[in-house]
């Protein structure tokens, strides 16, 4: 896939880190030029108050090859949404890729709180930020990218399609948010599809992200030590996992194939061939099932 990515545009929504910066960085080493965009920014941090930056995303894009550009974006706001628009056409006349990543509800959620306990403000806020986000961007984005035919929308989300109509996701909020960006999916790839575009929802399985790393107190180098504690955590993966399948489907000439449906990394990881940075192919999902939900010992053996 080296470069196959070369002269495209993408568009980031919700980069500064976890599956947002992954698939950012390898759009970027596959040759893109890549917007990214998100709340925290090194003069301003957003109400996560974590030190990740979309500049620094924006950096390491460039790094990896790409063309990594920062644009600050509160995706709530339509106006903002809109001239972030208005400068991808101005600046490149084209949008190839749009990844709808835009989460910000880490600290909004309560587990296993039903609704009518669940902090009501939190509850809104987090499925405003989830999906309302998610909206607004398409709204805007959605007639630049069909300028050019081939154009490809990632809704991502947390679970498949199949997983999370048979699970109780979290809380109601938490629930409703995730499967809510599955059907955003389905219904964007019936309105895109004849118009030449495609549409997918996607889902990382345990995503090693940094605020992950952080409640196990663990780093990248060294995660396996949180195996002790969390023995499921054998089956993670890196934000770059779900990154290389994004740069999978942009640089597949069928991808038309998977318009309005449901896929998770691991699945487009035995599809396409690639691996995670350290050379093995987490299947997260099918592991839940097989292995985890089915209160059975942590073993990764053919899960990765």
């Amino acid at each position: 896939m080296s470069r196959s990515l070369e002269g495209k545009v993408a568009l980031v929504a919700g980069a500064t880190r976890g599956a947002g910066r992954g698939i950012a960085v390898e759009l970027g080493a596959a040759g893109a030029t890549v917007y990214v965009t998100g709340r925290s920014t090194r003069a301003r941090r957003s109400e996560y108050d974590r030190p990740e930056t979309i500049e620094d995303t924006a950096d390491l894009v460039t790094e990896a090859g790409g063309h990594g550009i920062a644009v600050p974006t509160d995706h709530l706001d339509p106006t903002q949404v809109a001239v972030l628009v208005d400068r991808i056409a101005r600046e490149q006349n084209r949008l190839d890729i749009l990844v709808n990543d835009i989460w910000g509800g880490e600290h909004l959620f309560a587990w296993d709180s039903p609704v009518w306990e669940h902090d009501l403000d939190n509850g809104l806020r987090l499925l405003r930020l989830a999906v309302e986000t998610h909206a607004v961007t398409s709204h805007h984005a959605l007639p630049l990218l069909l300028r050019h035919p081939g154009g490809l929308v990632v809704e991502v989300t947390d679970g498949t399609e199949d997983y999370n109509r048979d699970h109780y996701r979290v809380s109601f909020f938490y629930d409703l948010a995730k499967t809510s960006v599955l059907r955003m999916a389905f219904a964007l790839g019936h309105e895109l599809g004849p118009r030449g575009a495609t549409a997918v929802a996607l889902t990382p399985g345990w995503l090693r992200s940094e605020i992950m790393l952080d409640h196990f107190g663990v780093r990248e180098d060294n995660w396996r030590d949180a195996l002790d504690r969390v023995p499921h955590f054998a089956i993670s993966e890196t934000p770059r996992y779900v990154g290389r399948a994004v740069t999978a489907l942009a640089a597949d000439p069928d991808v038309a194939r998977f318009n309005a449906r449901s896929l998770s990394s691991g699945g487009l990881a035995q599809e396409y061939g690639f691996t995670d940075l350290d050379g093995s192919r987490p299947d997260a999902w099918r592991y839940l099932v097989e292995v985890q939900d089915a209160d059975k010992p942590a073993d990764v053996t053919g899960y990765r």
